[in-house]
């Protein structure tokens, strides 16, 4: 008896040939339309070129869509990369170093301006100005600008500080601000002697001239005298007054050459060597005991 064939199942999927086909010739069909469209000859010679140059350098998918009229706004934002040959023709220029700092200005200019611009202070005895070999230096008296035994500055005084600030910020000297006292001991809750007093009123007037007034804190530095370099005498109520008192010096070029001043960057430091590795025990072997 001949035996029969088992049924062969019917492929459900020979609808996929068809199918692409179908999408093979609809390519085909917008490729000729975009091709007969194509009359511009300078347009197609622009876009060869692009991809010639696309191809050699890395750069096809920007290029054309820069000649093609597509993405320039996105070009424009991101630039191609730059060919490592225009680099090597044209190369790119060292940074130029920082230029040396700039010497110490004449104070005279500087003392005229604050004599004018604060002489009602002056003539009330808030501040006094003196030209010295040091520089210029403005002494701020303890009755306008501090409390009696505190080293917080009076907000009233600010606008003689803005006036003074204005003009310090013209000369790139360094700037001192040196504390005094009198010569009546001082042993409060909060300062032990007058050393402390004279060195926390320096430090408080520093830094609201860094945060209020904006002054560069790399110019300036603090000093406490306590009653040791008093301007006048401690045996009267006035005298006492006068040595009371917050000196902001303006440092002259003179004064420059005696300070202490980073010239030379501190050493780098060495990096640190590894520890030595121990010596390796030897084996135990028979004999040890």
């Amino acid at each position: 008896m001949r035996r029969q064939r088992p049924a062969q199942h019917e492929n459900h999927e020979r609808w996929l040939v068809s199918y692409a086909d179908f999408i093979t010739l609809l390519f085909a069909f917008f490729v000729v339309m975009f091709a007969s469209t194509q009359a511009d000859h300078a347009k197609a010679k622009a876009v060869s070129d692009s991809v010639k140059e696309a191809l050699e350098h890395g750069q096809f998918s920007a290029a054309i869509s820069t000649v093609l009229g597509r993405g320039r706004h996105e070009a424009r934002k991101a630039p191609l990369t730059p060919d490592p040959t225009d680099l090597r023709e044209n190369p790119v220029p060292p940074a130029t170093p920082p230029g040396p700092p700039k010497p110490p200005a004449d104070l005279t200019k500087s003392l005229s301006s604050l004599q004018s611009g604060l002489e009602n202070e002056i003539k009330s005895g808030k501040v006094q100005l003196k030209m010295t070999p040091r520089g210029l230096i403005i002494s701020l008296r303890e009755a306008a600008f501090f409390a009696s035994g505190d080293d917080s500055v009076a907000p009233a005084s600010y606008p003689i500080l803005a006036k003074i600030c204005d003009v310090i910020a013209e000369v790139p000297n360094p700037l001192r601000l040196e504390g005094h006292t009198d010569a009546i001991p001082i042993h409060n809750s909060r300062f032990r002697s007058n050393w402390e007093l004279s060195a926390a009123r320096a430090i408080a007037t520093m830094e609201l001239l860094r945060t209020r007034f904006h002054v560069d804190s790399d110019r300036m530095a603090i000093a406490g005298y306590a009653e040791s370099a008093p301007a006048d005498s401690n045996t009267t109520e006035e005298g006492r007054a006068h040595n009371r008192r917050v000196d902001l010096v303006v440092l002259s070029a003179e004064a420059l050459r005696v300070e202490p001043m980073a010239d030379n960057p501190p050493p780098e430091k060495p990096a640190d060597k590894p520890f030595p590795k121990a010596p390796e025990k030897p084996a135990h072997t028979a004999h040890d005991p």
